[in-house]
């Protein structure tokens, strides 16, 4: 289970994950400096140790090294509510507290998630296909049609 990033660290990874490219210190200190006061050595070292921890891999360039991550951010929340769930003595009653907690957008985000898991298999069609064919309907006071494999039964073949 991956310990959950540090606030930095968090700063960081979602500069990474928004850029989905390998990055240079450089870049991701200018971007942070937009937003507090921070130095070039502090950028290095938590990037060094996201490398150390598995979170991005590097490459070197020239006397500096450029990173990328190794995993999607989706992936990295997934596997903090997996390990959340997993904690809990009772799963079904922590999933029905989070389903709770949920907006109407993420139930809506949850259920087409449901679905992409399930497969096409699993999930019924929602336009009827044109050369798909029909069950012939009896008008009413009529009998059905006649399965033709119950008249074979019938005939004993």
């Amino acid at each position: 289970m991956p310990r959950p990033l540090g606030e930095l660290e968090d700063a960081v990874m979602s500069r990474v994950w928004k850029w989905n490219r390998p990055v240079t210190v450089r870049e991701v200190l200018e971007d942070l400096q937009k937003e507090r006061s921070i130095a070039y050595t502090t950028v290095m070292t938590v990037l060094d140790n996201l490398h150390q921890k598995g979170w991005v891999r590097r490459e070197a360039e020239g006397r500096a090294y450029r990173y990328e991550a190794v995993s999607t951010r989706a992936a990295y929340a997934a596997a903090l509510m997996n390990e959340a769930w997993s904690q809990s003595d009772n799963p079904a009653a922590a999933l029905v507290a989070f389903f709770g907690m949920m907006s109407e957008e993420q139930r809506q985000s949850l259920s087409d998630a449901v679905r992409i898991v399930q497969g096409p298999e699993t999930q019924e069609p929602t336009v009827p296909s044109e050369s798909a064919e029909r069950p012939e309907r009896p008008e009413p006071g009529e009998a059905p049609p006649e399965n033709p494999a119950s008249a074979q039964d019938r005939d004993g073949r």
